[in-house]
């Protein structure tokens, strides 16, 4: 069951207008920056890979006396 049906250019466009009076002309762009980068983040924090875990510091071991 669609609760709303479906999604046509005219509603994008109704979309569109109330996203640009609320916001603004000028700040869109900076909108869509910063949430491309939360989507990234949050990609990145479920998939687990953290750049320290796949990439560990090289620890050297002192020398052993033989």
């Amino acid at each position: 069951m669609l609760l709303f049906g479906t999604v046509g250019p005219q509603e994008l466009l109704i979309v569109l207008l109330i996203v640009i009076l609320i916001f603004g002309a000028r700040k869109l762009p900076d909108l869509g920056k910063s949430l491309g980068e939360g989507i990234k983040n949050f990609k990145s924090s479920i998939g687990g890979k953290d750049k320290d875990k796949d990439n560990p510091p090289d620890k050297t071991q002192p020398p052993t006396k033989d």
